[in-house]
C-alpha cells in the first residue's frame, strides 16, 4: 500500500482542517509533492479510523521527542503497535509519516484542542492511555514525557480520569494508594463506595466503547480495563471485602 493510500485508508474528515491539517499538509508535501489535500468533511463531527490514525501518529511523535531525542525502545514499541493495528505494510508507511512528523514543530496543545472537538470521551481516554503506554516503553516515564501527556490530557479528559490512568503506570506494590486513585476515590471511601466506584470506572473504561476504532485499539483498551479490575481486587484484598 502506498503512503497516500495508507493515510487515506478509512477516510479522513476533520484532520484535514485546523492545526492537524497543517501538520498533515507539510508531511504530504514532503513525501508526496504532487498530492493535493481536499476535504468536504472538515466541518462535520463524524470521525473514522483514518482520523484516529493521523492524530495518534502526531501525539506519539510529541511524546517521543519530549526529551529531545527519539529513543529506540519507544520506536520499537510504536512499530509493534502499528504492525498489530494496521499490518506490516501499513505500519512501514505509518513509520515514514511518523519520522516526518517528528521533524516538525507544532503546538501540541492546539492539536489536542482540535482533537477534543471530534472524538468522544471514551476514545479520548484511550488516546491518553496509549500515550502513557508509549512513554513507559523503556520502563521510565520522564518528567518531560509526563508533562507533555498532561498538557494533552488537560484538553481531552477530566483531571480525575487523568490521575486514574496515570496511577496505572505508577504502581507501588508496597502501597495500595494507586488502586484508590485508579478508582477515583480516597482511602476514606466506604466499602459500598468502593464497589460503586469500581462499577462506574469499569463502565467508563469498557473496551466496547472504542469498537469503532478497530480491534487493536480495543485490545489496548482491554489493558486499561484490566487495571481497573486489578485495582478493585487490591482494595478488596486489603479490606477483606467479599
Amino acid at each position: 500500500m502506498s503512503l497516500g493510500k495508507y493515510l487515506f485508508a478509512g477516510g479522513l474528515g476533520f484532520v484535514l482542517g485546523g492545526p492537524i491539517g497543517a501538520v498533515v499538509g507539510v508531511v504530504l508535501a514532503t513525501l508526496l509533492p504532487n498530492t493535493e489535500l481536499t476535504s468536504t468533511t472538515t466541518s462535520t463531527k463524524q470521525t473514522n479510523k483514518g482520523d484516529f490514525r493521523v492524530v495518534l501518529l502526531i501525539m506519539f511523535a510529541s511524546i517521543m521527542k519530549a526529551d529531545g531525542e527519539v529513543k529506540k525502545s519507544e520506536l520499537n514499541v510504536v512499530k509493534r503497535f502499528l504492525v498489530q493495528a494496521f499490518g506490516e505494510q501499513q505500519a512501514l508507511e505509518a513509520l515514514r509519516l511518523l519520522k516526518e512528523i517528528i521533524k516538525q514543530n507544532y503546538n501540541v496543545a492546539d492539536i489536542a484542542q482540535q482533537t477534543s472537538l471530534y472524538f468522544n470521551y471514551s476514545q479520548r481516554t484511550e488516546l491518553v492511555h496509549l500515550l502513557f503506554t508509549i512513554a513507559a516503553a523503556d520502563g521510565n516515564i520522564t518528567t518531560n514525557e509526563l508533562n507533555t501527556i498532561q498538557l494533552i490530557a488537560q484538553r481531552l479528559i477530566n483531571s480525575r480520569d487523568f490521575e486514574s490512568i496515570k496511577a496505572m503506570f505508577f504502581k507501588n506494590p508496597k502501597n495500595s494508594d494507586w488502586a484508590y486513585t485508579v478508582l477515583g476515590i480516597g482511602r476514606d471511601a466506604t466499602n459500598e463506595e468502593v464497589k460503586k466506584a469500581y462499577r462506574k470506572m469499569a463502565m467508563k473504561f469498557h473496551p466496547d466503547k472504542v469498537n469503532s476504532l478497530g480491534e487493536e485499539i480495543k485490545r489496548q483498551a482491554e489493558e486499561k480495563f484490566k487495571e481497573v479490575q486489578k485495582a478493585y481486587e487490591a482494595i478488596k484484598k486489603e479490606r477483606n471485602i467479599a
